[in-house]
């Protein structure tokens, strides 16, 4: 019963609600109890081991079911940390008795000898029970001048300030890397890739994840088997694809290739060589200078093609229907499905084919 003012109005309370409300408030406090626990304990290596005075050049890390990061930051303390938590849903396991699982599930080392650092982490059987499975990541921190090979089975990968060497692989994570200057290979079968601030060769793979690329220059491969591609600030000789998702580029320079089976191409503050292509979506592109040439090749979507007014360029332009708004610099021949002829006394190839429409402008 509940008064207000001077009316009295019953308010009945249902009990199966009420009671759902509760177990869902006490489930919801449970599980942040939880989360806060696991991520208390992940703070904590299991072991620590210090790599003063060890001239490290080489880092090999090889884990079957955790996470390898290995950074080159300055100010951090050369040393390798070991996390280690139960895989069969509980983290929180005493040190004796991850140490009893190590001796009889695991070959387990972390060592250095003539400037390697080997930090590893294997099956002994290959049907180990996984109740008493471990996840085993490694935190690596040396100077910053070193290769690297990486091996995870079930982690991502996170590399950060290194010039070198790097090849790493995972067969169930996602690659993060920051800041990383040389020689880059990288793949992974399921995850996400993200590379920032990086340059010299870059190449990457994934099987079933995204791209995202920001800053980054030299020769530069990137390719998803089912994901999309979000690139941004690159520059050099760039070859970007993706098997079944959409490309979204911006400020890109130099020689660019990329092409999608089935998504969309929306590309903006070009200054390169472009060859785009896709089998199922529209391509946008929007240049603000052309490099040798431009071709794209669209199966079943429209063309939205900018090109800058000022610079010379060969026109070569074929659809179902075509659009122009090409100013007074263009002298040739424009109908309603074909434009040839030259802009401002010609220069670069641009060629496009189309199924449906290109709508082409210049400004």
């Amino acid at each position: 019963m509940q008064r207000i003012g001077k009316t009295t109005r019953l308010v009945f309370i249902n009990p199966i609600a009420f009671t759902m409300k509760k177990y869902l408030l006490v489930l919801f406090v449970a599980c942040a109890g939880n989360a806060a626990f696991a991520q208390n304990n992940w703070k904590s290596p299991y072991l620590t081991k210090s790599l003063s005075g060890q001239a490290v050049k080489e880092v090999f890390v090889n884990t079957s079911g955790g996470s390898i990061t290995v950074s080159g930051a300055p100010g951090e303390e050369p040393r390798v940390e070991v996390f280690i938590q139960g895989n069969n849903g509980n983290g929180d396991l005493p040190k004796e008795e991850i140490q009893k699982r190590l001796d009889e599930n695991y070959d387990f080392k972390v060592d250095v000898n003539s400037g390697e650092l080997h930090a590893s982490a294997k099956n002994k059987k290959n049907n180990m029970d996984w109740k008493k499975s471990l996840s085993i990541s490694f935190r690596v921190y040396v100077p910053g001048n070193v290769t690297t090979t990486l091996n995870t089975s079930g982690g991502s990968i996170h590399l950060d300030n290194l010039t070198g060497a790097q090849q790493f692989e995972t067969s169930g994570g996602s690659l993060h890397l920051d800041k990383i200057a040389g020689t880059i290979k990288g793949r992974t079968s399921g995850g996400s890739i993200h590379v920032n601030n990086s340059n010299n060769d870059i190449d990457l793979q994934t099987s079933g994840g995204s791209i995202e690329a920001n800053n980054c220059t030299g020769r530069i491969r990137l390719e998803t088997s089912g994901g999309s591609l979000h690139l941004n600030g690159l520059k050099g000789d760039i070859k970007a694809t993706t098997s079944g998702g959409s490309i979204s580029g911006n400020k890109i320079d130099g020689n660019f290739v990329t092409g999608t089976s089935g998504g969309s191409i929306n590309l903006t503050d070009l200054s390169c060589s472009l060859d785009a292509s896709t089998s199922a979506g529209s391509v946008r592109a929007q240049f603000l200078s052309v490099g040798k040439s431009v071709k794209i090749d669209v199966s079943a979507g429209r063309v939205d093609l900018q090109l800058p007014s000022k610079q010379g360029l060969n026109l070569d332009v074929r659809a179902d229907r075509v659009v122009a708004n090409l100013g007074e610099g263009f002298a040739g021949n424009k109908d309603k499905e074909r434009v040839e002829g030259k802009l401002n006394g010609g220069g670069a190839l641009i060629e496009v084919r189309g199924d449906t429409r290109v709508n082409l402008t210049v400004n």
